[in-house]
């Protein structure tokens, strides 16, 4: 079975609203217990199939056999190895918050959405190239207690629950991005007090729709 309608869509939704562009990023969902599916190499996202989607084992190096899988699946390995509760993945390279990480600047409690990523900043991991394991070992560090991250020179991660949920993360991010860009051009930003975000993170706790 291959159901990778989700990834498409998924894709097709941060060409959309500007988060990525041709061939860039790329999406992955957990399969099952101990396999992953991720989006392929190479191929944008309205030429991408659900059947054009790969399938990688959690335990082992991809096979090489079929399609290519993207070049970041070691990162998106090791993040589901690291954290059970991560149930989707997307990688975007979105311009303001790629624009931070080419300077290496995570990004400070400047405003109180920064705690949808889960803390009190959104890290910005330290370079390594693209699809290798040092790369995947800075992510991983850099999402500790985190849903999202920025990777220097290179992009951002996000995870979530689905595909989409990941997405609208990085959506999230790219707007918290794009305002810490803005401020940071009329002054040094007012940054918000560990106690402050505290309170808005217990906030968070009950913040939204609920299903009774």
């Amino acid at each position: 079975m291959n159901e990778g309608a989700a990834l498409v869509d998924t894709m097709r939704y941060l060409e959309s609203v500007g988060l990525n562009r041709g061939k860039a990023g790329n999406v992955s969902r957990r399969y099952g217990d101990h396999h992953y599916q991720i989006t392929p190499s190479g191929i944008a996202p309205f030429d991408l199939t659900s059947a054009s989607m790969v399938v990688l084992s959690l335990d082992e190096k991809p096979a090489p056999v079929g399609a290519i899988p993207s070049s970041e699946w070691r990162m998106h390995q090791d993040i589901y190895l690291a954290r059970p509760d991560v149930g989707a993945i997307a990688h975007t390279h979105s311009n303001y918050a790629t624009a931070l990480a080419c300077v290496g600047r995570s990004i400070p409690a400047f405003h109180y959405m920064v705690a949808v990523a889960g803390g009190d900043s959104i890290r910005c991991a330290p370079y390594a190239t693209f699809g290798t394991q040092a790369l995947s070992n800075h992510a991983v560090s850099a999402l500790e207690n985190r849903q999202a991250c920025l990777l220097a020179n290179h992009g951002v991660v996000a995870v979530g629950a689905n595909p989409l949920s990941a997405a609208k993360l990085a959506l999230e991010v790219e707007q918290l991005a794009r305002q810490y860009c803005i401020a940071l051009q009329l002054g040094e930003p007012v940054i918000l007090s560990d106690a402050q975000m505290r309170e808005v993170m217990e906030k968070f706790k009950t913040y939204g729709q609920r299903v009774e």
